[in-house]
């Protein structure tokens, strides 16, 4: 099914293997402006990912294939689908270890179902919002050897590649726009996890952890937890000469 409005401002996937569902965020999200492409086949989503570039997909959980979906976006191994796409899966099982299990596909937020259809636009609008704000804004973040890439979510230290994870890239990148400010565990949770408060969870702990395993280096010490507060990028001032902001791209 595809739902257009000539004055749509984006152009949203909604993947959806529920038929009621499906139709009502069709009808919903044209209500508001967007341009809907909706499917229930996570194949011919992908094809729809590569024919209409869409600005931002919502997608199943739908017993594992919704990840798979999002895996396979983020992998990089199909060259036209656009590793960048912003992704919201969407679950049925309440918990922590499936929404980790989302961010840990690739997913950039996790709704879980039933959900209120007001914050489920809000989160769209704050995601795409973030894409367009990324994009504005100057390629690259670096902090002494280490070289972030925005728009190719690629990651380097001393010159060599390092491959990180979707969402140990978001926490990388938000702990290099300022290297040596402290950012509270319930901050970074809320900013990249979509979290309302840390709890138990071990989740924020994990990802740094083997972040910073990736990142050693002789003589510089990347992602340093402040115990009892939550983690910075750098220890004490950055190196002359390294640009702890964003740098122009030559």
């Amino acid at each position: 099914m595809q739902t257009v409005t000539d004055n749509a401002s984006h152009t949203i996937l909604v993947v959806e293997d529920d038929d009621a569902t499906r139709t009502f965020l069709a009808d919903q999200f044209t209500a508001d402006g967007y341009t809907v492409y909706a499917t229930a086949d996570p194949k011919r989503a992908l094809g729809l990912c590569i024919s209409q570039l869409p600005d931002a997909a919502l997608v199943d959980v739908n017993g594992g294939s919704g990840r798979i979906f999002a895996t396979t976006v983020r992998g990089g191994a199909e060259r036209r689908l656009d590793p960048r796409l912003p992704l919201i899966l969407l679950g049925t099982v309440p918990g922590e270890l499936d929404a980790v299990r989302a961010f840990d596909a690739g997913a950039d937020d996790y709704v879980l179902k039933p959900f209120s259809y007001p914050e489920l636009r809000a989160r769209l609008k704050a995601l795409l919002k973030r894409v367009e704000m990324d994009s504005r804004r100057s390629p690259v973040i670096e902090v002494g050897r280490l070289r972030i890439e925005i728009a190719q979510r690629r990651v380097s230290l001393r010159d060599q590649q390092v491959h990180v994870s979707q969402k140990e890239f978001e926490l990388l990148r938000t702990l290099a726009t300022e290297p040596t400010r402290v950012f509270t565990k319930d901050e970074l949770l809320r900013a990249i996890w979509g979290f309302r408060s840390s709890g138990s969870t071990r989740t924020l702990d994990s990802h740094a952890c083997r972040l910073r395993r990736k990142l050693v280096t002789e003589g510089e010490r990347y992602v340093v937890c402040v115990w009892g507060v939550g983690y910075r990028l750098i220890d004490g001032p950055v190196a002359e000469s390294a640009r702890g902001q964003l740098a122009r791209a030559s």
